[in-house]
C-alpha cells in the first residue's frame, strides 16, 4: 500500500450489519458492504447532514434517514436530486479495509479488491 492509502477496518469489522462509521482524518466516513464489494461514502449527508450510517441500504443504495435521499453506493449520485454524495476509493487487501482519504464526487469506480499472499 502507498502512503495515501489508510486502514480503516477489517472485513470482519463490516461483516455484521454490512455498515461500519470510521474516522479518518477527523472526518467520518460510512463504510457499506453489498453484493461483495466495499463502498465508502462521507457520512455527512450533503442534504440535511445527517448520518448515512444510519440510514438503510436497499438495491445498492443507501437511504438517508432525513429525508430518503438515496444515493447510489458506487459514485454517491441521487437520481431525484441530480445530485452527488462524496465518496472514498476503498481497496481490500486479504481481511484490511484501506481507504484513500482525498473524497470523489461525481465519479464511479467499486472497491478493487486484491487476492490474499
Amino acid at each position: 500500500m502507498t502512503a495515501d492509502w489508510i486502514a480503516v477496518a477489517t472485513t470482519k469489522d463490516l461483516a455484521r450489519r454490512r455498515k461500519l462509521r470510521v474516522e479518518v482524518n477527523g472526518v467520518a466516513i460510512a463504510l457499506f458492504q453489498a453484493d461483495g464489494q466495499v463502498y465508502a461514502l462521507a457520512d455527512t449527508c450533503i442534504h440535511q447532514e445527517r448520518s448515512l450510517f444510519k440510514g438503510t441500504m436497499l438495491h445498492g443504495r443507501v437511504i438517508c434517514p432525513g429525508h430518503q435521499w438515496a444515493f447510489e453506493l458506487d459514485d454517491g449520485y441521487e437520481e431525484s436530486q441530480d445530485r452527488y454524495q462524496p465518496t472514498y476509493p476503498v481497496r481490500v487487501d486479504a481481511d484490511t479495509i484501506y481507504l484513500n482519504p482525498t473524497p470523489r464526487v461525481g465519479t464511479s469506480a467499486p472497491a478493487e479488491t486484491e487476492a490474499e499472499g
